[in-house]
């Protein structure tokens, strides 16, 4: 399994702020996540004006997992802007992450997220959201779609 320390410095790499256009800032949040094999996946965040397109660290670094793994079920996650995750909420994966990593497996509801780094504080997804509206549909599964 992949030390905190190793995924916090495979994200640190990441970061970057820097605007790509006047409309678009990128790489001013990363995160790295710890896949269910133990392979580190990392993203970081890419924001434009327009709103079509925002993408999330964790999302990012969610998509390059199943994109280069297949991979759905993630274990760990540690995302942050200059600074490891300190508590105060730092660190914390946005409604929209929260939402699609429950979606993209069942098994994330065990995932861990870094609160505090120094302290090693973590939360669990399903600590943070506890009663999700989607669990009856991911438990009758893809088959249950066709009815």
């Amino acid at each position: 399994m992949a030390s905190w320390q190793e995924l916090y410095e495979a994200a640190k790499k990441d970061y970057n702020p820097h605007y790509v256009s006047p409309f678009i800032y990128s790489n001013h949040v990363v995160a790295a996540i710890e896949a269910e094999d133990g392979q580190i996946f990392t993203g970081y965040c890419f924001e434009a004006t327009c709103g079509v397109f925002h993408l999330c660290a964790e999302r990012a670094a969610a998509f390059n997992m199943y994109q280069q793994s297949g991979q759905t079920t993630i274990k760990r996650v540690i995302a942050f802007r200059d600074k490891a995750p300190y508590g105060e909420g730092s660190g914390m994966p946005c409604g929209a992450c929260r939402e699609f990593l429950m979606q993209l497996s069942a098994d994330n509801k065990d995932l861990e997220f870094m609160l505090d780094y120094d302290k090693g504080e973590t939360i669990t997804l399903g600590e943070l959201m506890p009663l999700w509206w989607g669990q009856e549909r991911m438990d009758a599964g893809i088959d249950g779609l066709d009815d």
